[in-house]
């Protein structure tokens, strides 16, 4: 029998484009996870979905729900549960700010960007966010707009 072989991708980069189109961000922060074996190497082969992930908090930890992490082809048995509960680890000072913050009505926190450090470890970059409102999303479609006409007449 032949084995597939599979590979990991040097640097990883997976967005939530559809975050910076419904929200507006208020404060970014970089935060780590705490992963099992079998779901830091589907982060590395790219099986990883933010779309519908959002974080909250449970005891003054902070957690991320619905981030999709495809299972591990290879793990077999060992595998991981697909949308589990995953906590972020962030310092002190930061959750307190964090914390407070989220309590005011209107916010959330979204996470925005799932990458891998120079050390090889997964990273999860997370907004503390406001819902737009639709005439803001069509302000922003309208900068869009002109800005690639802009570039579009500089060459």
């Amino acid at each position: 029998m032949a084995q597939k072989k599979l590979t990991f991708q040097n640097s990883i980069n997976i967005r939530n484009k559809k975050a910076s189109y419904e929200y507006q961000f208020i404060d970014k922060y970089t935060a780590g996870m705490v992963l099992q074996g079998s779901e830091i190497k589907s982060i590395r082969m790219g099986k990883a979905n933010l779309q519908d992930a959002y974080c909250l908090f449970i005891k003054n930890e902070l957690f991320v729900r619905e981030l999709h992490i495809s299972p591990y082809v290879l793990a077999k048995n060992f595998n991981h549960e697909a949308k589990r509960e995953r906590k972020l680890l962030l310092n002190k000072r930061e959750l307190k700010k964090l914390h407070s913050k989220f309590k005011q009505k209107g916010l959330t926190i979204i996470p925005t960007r799932i990458f891998l450090n120079e050390k090889g470890i997964a990273k999860l970059d997370i907004a503390l966010a406001k819902g737009k409102k639709l005439h803001d999303k069509r302000e922003d479609i309208k900068e869009k707009d002109l800005k690639r006409e802009m570039d579009r007449l500089k060459h």
